[in-house]
């Protein structure tokens, strides 16, 4: 298995990022006194939109983000952002991830995400070979190129015949 360092991970949470964008538009319609924007007008033309969230405007976009990351990987083994640059989560055999994986390494995604994933590249960069955050090394996952898992081996699936002699004996 090829396992993945930080930087298609970055590139992975980063397209994330984008594709939750809806869950705060969301929690911003839902919970309007909880989520304050503002504009000013900027000398020579322009303006600026400031936008801030509290209470349960920020509580929207958090549920559905942890479903979001949850629901995938355990799913699909991938997030969109993970589909995007070709990587999967897998466990250490190759397997798919259960559940009850994907629901603690996305539970220490909050420490691993600390500082803007700061925490999270550390760990994964002092913990070769296998590359894992603190969330796959608690739930016993890794992070691999897709297509570079053995999976076709824990698949049950018989092995190849041997080859045939093309000499008959005598």
């Amino acid at each position: 298995m090829q396992y993945i360092s930080v930087g298609r991970r970055a590139l992975a949470i980063i397209i994330d990022g984008f594709v939750l964008i809806p869950a705060f538009v969301l929690g911003a319609i839902l919970f309007p006194d909880s989520a304050i924007c503002a504009s000013t007008d900027l000398p020579g033309g322009g303006f600026s939109v400031n936008c801030s969230m509290d209470g349960p405007a920020v509580l929207v976009p958090l549920l559905i983000g942890f479903a979001y990351f949850i629901i995938l990987e355990a799913t699909a083994g991938a997030t969109v952002g993970k589909f995007i640059v070709g990587i999967r989560v897998r466990q250490l055999d190759g397997t798919p991830i259960t559940w009850k994986q994907s629901t603690i390494r996305n539970l220490l995604r909050i420490i691993d995400g600390l500082f803007f994933y700061l925490v999270g590249a550390i760990i994964v960069w002092n913990s070769t070979p296998l590359r894992q955050r603190l969330g796959d090394q608690t739930a016993h996952t890794v992070v691999i190129q897709r297509g570079s898992d053995v999976a076709a081996t824990y698949s049950g699936a018989p092995a190849a015949p041997p080859a045939l002699p093309t000499d008959p004996p005598g």
